[in-house]
């Protein structure tokens, strides 16, 4: 569930503009989501060898260059048919538990 949640996250983040890993694992930081590199990079090649991502090299003035990541059009498919699932699931949790939420 945590890695559909991390690719959910990963291609949302991406879909604003292309990105850099680093900035990737900031931005989840900044949303309380802790990845470390070793979990983020297998995930962007697997998005990437599905056709959800794309990247394209960038030279760098502080070292060797960069792969900064796209979105594909599939990317954005199916970004849209994770958010509906998230929705639903969302749904489901929270009428699963109205009640513990309504006694707050």
């Amino acid at each position: 569930m945590r890695r559909g949640v991390l690719e959910l996250c990963i291609l949302a983040i991406i879909s604003e503009g292309e990105a850099y890993p680093s900035d990737i694992i900031e931005k989840l930081k900044r949303s309380e989501l802790i990845v470390v590199e070793g979990t983020l990079y297998p995930l962007l090649s697997r998005l990437k060898n599905a056709e959800l991502l794309h990247y394209t090299w960038r030279e760098s003035t502080a070292g060797p260059p960069r792969k900064y990541y796209h979105i594909t059009d599939k990317g954005k498919a199916f970004l849209q048919d994770l958010v509906e699932s998230w929705k639903d699931l969302e749904n489901a949790v929270n009428n699963s538990i109205e009640k513990i939420l309504a006694d707050e």
